[in-house]
This record gives structure tokens, C-alpha cells and sequence, in this order.
């Protein structure tokens, strides 16, 4: 099967494209791009620089993928941006490359990225994550794995998303969100456990309350954040336990935002 490139298409003879790639009309393929079977760019669609994208992605009109930094900093250097597989990037998305030689903007599989989604330079994203419209991601953030992110609001650079969480549509985001919380507000606030995102992720009455008994040590009792996290021990020993500790743990470094504060009844 030959490639589908549409005769308006402009595409740089050095760029590595699976034959089975679909590219629409006045779409825009740079020298050092490398996409992988089954992926469909929409028209007007623009991939440049050092950007690797796998297998069975979906590009919609407008997006733009890999394009330089908006960092002052950014001095020309050969950075990447690394797309995993089956991840949808509806119109007008914006990812960039990375700023510095040797690093990259990555994003791993399975996300859902509605219209305008902005990632900015040296972001990771994990995987199943859904991003709403409207969503601006400042440099440096980290998401993990089956966040739910609302429409319209924004997360500061270098800020933490932890797994499972669900972000509230335009809230401000300015400090590390823990794994499984529910989060809104401006200013943002962890509300409750993410209680319909956890259920639906397959987690077990007694995963559940586990989580719920590390939520009220956190949020609804008079325990500082390190002396809760401390009490984990006590509740039991799971993994969904263990990474909320860890992520505690590195929020709370000096050298880090902080934490999201929590509401307390």
C-alpha cells in the first residue's frame, strides 16, 4: 500500500513515513520527523523538527506538533518531541520541543488531547490521560497515567499531576496535585477523593478504602502532611498506597512547588 499523501501536502524527502500514513491536504511534514503505521494527519497540519510518533495516531486540522520552544532560552538546539501510540490531538493542539540539546517533550500513549490543548517545551505525559479543551501546560509539568484534566484552566511550569486525579475546568493549578485526588478552584483546592474516576479504573472496594483512610488522615485530620504520611504504614501495605507516598514525599522537597492544599470540614 503506497502512502496516502494528499498531492497538496508538502513533506520533506528525508522524513521517515510508514506507508500506510494518511496525510491531508496542506499538511506540512518536516526533515526529521519519523511517524509510525496507521497514523492520520489531518489538513493543515504542521509536524517539524526531531519528533518520533508511533503507530495509529490521529492529528486533526489545525494541530501543531514540534515547533520551537516559546522559552527565551531556547538557542536552536536539536531537541525532541517523542508521541507514543493511538493518541488523538484534536484542532489547533500545540506541542513543542524541548529546550536544551538532548532533551524532549514526550507524550506516551492512549491521551486524549481536545481542541487548543497547549503542551509546552520538556513536559511528560504518561498514558490514558484526557485533557479538555482550552488546557494551557506550562514547561516542565509531569501527568501521570489516567488524569482527568477539565476545560480552561491552566497548570504552572514545573508542577506534578499525579495518577488517577481529576482536575476541575478552570481552576488554577499552581502546586503539585496528589494521585487519586479531585481537585478545582481558583484558588485550586483538593476537594475529595477522584471516588467516580477510581471506580471506573476497576479499583476494589478494599483498594478504595484504603485510599479513603489515607485521605482522612491528610485532609481531615489535624496531622501536618509529613506526620500523616508517616501513618500510611498503619493503614496497610498496597501499591496505590506506596506511590501516593512517594509522590507526597517529593512534593514536599524544598527545592519543589508544594502540594495543593487540601479543604478541611
Amino acid at each position: 500500500m503506497s502512502t496516502l499523501i494528499h498531492p497538496t501536502a508538502v513533506v520533506h524527502p528525508n522524513a521517515q513515513i510508514h506507508p500506510t500514513v494518511q496525510i491531508g491536504p496542506y499538511a506540512v511534514i518536516g526533515e526529521h520527523v519519523v511517524i509510525g503505521a496507521e497514523t492520520v494527519i489531518d489538513a493543515h497540519v504542521v509536524i517539524d523538527g526531531h519528533t518520533h510518533i508511533g503507530v495509529g495516531n490521529r492529528f486533526y486540522p489545525g494541530a501543531a506538533i514540534g515547533l520551537e520552544p516559546q522559552d527565551l532560552k531556547y538557542q536552536g538546539a536539536a531537541s525532541l518531541v517523542k508521541i507514543g501510540d493511538r493518541n488523538t490531538f484534536r484542532e489547533y493542539v500545540t506541542v513543542n520541543r524541548a529546550t536544551a540539546v538532548g532533551e524532549k517533550t514526550v507524550i506516551g500513549d492512549n491521551n486524549l488531547l481536545m481542541a487548543y490543548v497547549h503542551v509546552a517545551h520538556n513536559c511528560a505525559l504518561e498514558n490514558n490521560i484526557i485533557i479538555a479543551n482550552n488546557v494551557a501546560i506550562a514547561g516542565h509539568v509531569e501527568i501521570e497515567s489516567r488524569a482527568v484534566i477539565g476545560g480552561m484552566l491552566g497548570i504552572h511550569q514545573f508542577v506534578r499531576i499525579g495518577k488517577m486525579a481529576m482536575l476541575g475546568g478552570m481552576s488554577r493549578i499552581d502546586r503539585d496535585v496528589p494521585p487519586f485526588m479531585l481537585v478545582e478552584g481558583n484558588p485550586s483546592k483538593v476537594r475529595s477523593l477522584n471516588l467516580v474516576g477510581l471506580k471506573r479504573s476497576g479499583l476494589s472496594s478494599d483498594e478504595m478504602g484504603l485510599l479513603k483512610q489515607a485521605f482522612r488522615l491528610l485532609y481531615r485530620s489535624d496531622l501536618k502532611t509529613a506526620e500523616a504520611i508517616a501513618k500510611f504504614t498503619e493503614i496497610g501495605d498496597h501499591e496505590h498506597l506506596r506511590h501516593l507516598q512517594q509522590f507526597l514525599e517529593k512534593a514536599l522537597d524544598p527545592s519543589r512547588r508544594g502540594l495543593i492544599p487540601g479543604k478541611r470540614s
